[in-house]
Order: C-alpha cells, then sequence, then structure tokens
C-alpha cells in the first residue's frame, strides 16, 4: 500500500510517513559520545542487531569507558560476544581508549563540550569515524543538530530525488545536509528521528538490491519507483 506525499516539505513528509509505517524509531542504546564511538567500532558492517548484542557484551563484560578497555586483560576485549568481534575490532577498541585518555583527557564527552568549535576534529581523531560519524555521534550525543546521514539514508534520499545520485559520496552527503536544513526543522530531537528512520527505510524496505517497492508506503512519490514501473 502507498500513501502520497502531502503538500508541505517533502522531506518532511516522507520522515512522517516513515514514522507511520516503522513507528517510532530505536536509536543505539547510549547517548554518551565515547560510547557511541564505541559503538561504531565494535562490529563494523554488522548488522544492528549484532552491533548493539557485541556493544551490550562489551558493557557488561568488560566496560565501555576510556580506563575499563585499557585495563582489561589480554583477550579479554576479543572474547566479548565470540564470533561478533571480527576485523580487529578489539584493537580498534583498545585504540579508541589510548586516544581518549592521551588526546582528550579521558573525558571525551567534556573535551567536546570545552571546544564545540573542535568537535568535529576531535571525533575524527578516532578510528572508525569520519567526517558523517562525526557528525552522528554529534548528533546522536544531543550536542549539534545535523541530519548525518549514512549510506542507508542517502540511498532513500536519492531514490525519493530528494538528492542527485552521484558517484561522489561526498557530494551527496553535503547536497543531504543542505536538503534537511531546507526540509527539517533545526531540532536536534527532529533531525534525529529523520536520521534514524531514514536508516532503518533503507536497511528494511529501500535495500541496495531487490528493494520493495510494492510495500514501501514512499512508492507513489518515488522517482526510482516511478522509473522501476515505467520499465516494467
Amino acid at each position: 500500500m502507498t500513501r502520497a506525499l502531502s503538500s508541505g516539505s517533502p522531506l518532511a513528509d516522507a520522515v512522517a510517513v516513515l514514522e507511520r509505517t516503522h513507528g517510532a524509531p530505536e536509536g543505539p542504546p547510549t547517548t554518551d559520545p565515547f560510547e557511541l564511538v564505541l559503538y561504531e567500532n565494535v562490529a563494523y558492517l554488522a548488522s544492528p542487531e549484532k552491533r548493539r548484542e557485541a556493544f551490550e557484551e562489551l558493557r557488561r563484560t568488560v566496560g565501555t569507558t576510556p580506563a575499563a578497555l585499557l585495563r582489561a586483560r589480554p583477550g579479554a576485549i576479543e572474547r566479548v560476544a565470540a564470533g561478533i568481534l571480527k576485523g580487529g575490532a578489539a584493537e580498534k577498541l583498545r585504540e579508541c581508549a589510548r586516544i581518549a585518555v592521551e588526546e582528550l583527557g579521558g573525558d571525551v564527552a567534556a573535551a567536546l563540550d570545552r571546544d564545540p568549535a573542535g568537535a568535529r576534529r576531535a571525533l575524527r581523531k578516532f578510528p572508525g569515524i569520519g567526517e558523517p560519524g562525526a557528525d552522528k555521534v554529534l548528533l546522536l550525543s544531543g550536542r549539534v543538530p545535523t541530519l548525518a546521514p549514512e549510506s542507508n539514508a542517502l540511498r532513500v534520499l536519492a531514490r525519493l530525488g530528494v538528492i542527485r545520485e552521484e558517484k561522489s559520496y561526498a557530494r551527496m552527503y553535503a547536497a543531504a545536509t543542505e536538503a534537511a536544513a531546507r526540509g527539517l526543522p533545526p531540532k536536534i530531537p527532529a533531525l534525529r528521528r529523520a536520521h534514524l528512520l531514514l536508516q532503518r527505510h533503507g536497511q528494511t524496505l529501500c535495500r541496495r538490491t531487490a528493494p520493495l517497492c510494492d510495500a514501501c508506503p514512499l512508492a507513489r512519490g518515488c522517482a526510482y519507483a516511478k522509473a522501476s514501473r515505467a520499465r516494467a
């Protein structure tokens, strides 16, 4: 079943439709910026369920403060949720802890709040955190109102025609940020909600391959779905 977008902001309307479809979005299990950095690194490219499982196991068995990670016995982090942590995740987590202590005084939240202008630069010191990742941490920790779209959200926005599909991730990211500034309230709760709903939609219905356009509530106003129907 599809629903047409209303005559308001297309992006805001799309987010409202997605919330009716998917329900209130569930964010990561923390708003602490250092824990969000760990969350990005704990199970890279894993499913949301596996990532949450790995993070909760890390929190329960080792701890998620820089001090706890640095004092963990050899092998302790590697044993976290055996089979979940792969691709050098344990070393990345130790490196995150080292950076937090040696370069940010051991308290990442306090360091970001002391120097808001340098917050993105500070977060990009951590492995796995580029500009989009830094923006995501700042959004989800409640510090900066920015959409911070990741690849799933960018795909949804491109298919809807809100931004253009391009080879350059950076250009698509910048275009999505500009579109959000024009079409969504400049408030952290609204942008966090949009970020999580667009992400979920890209993970479930608007998948990279074999998207489920017939089940998509945005299909009637979606440029990609219209083109797909015309080709059928």
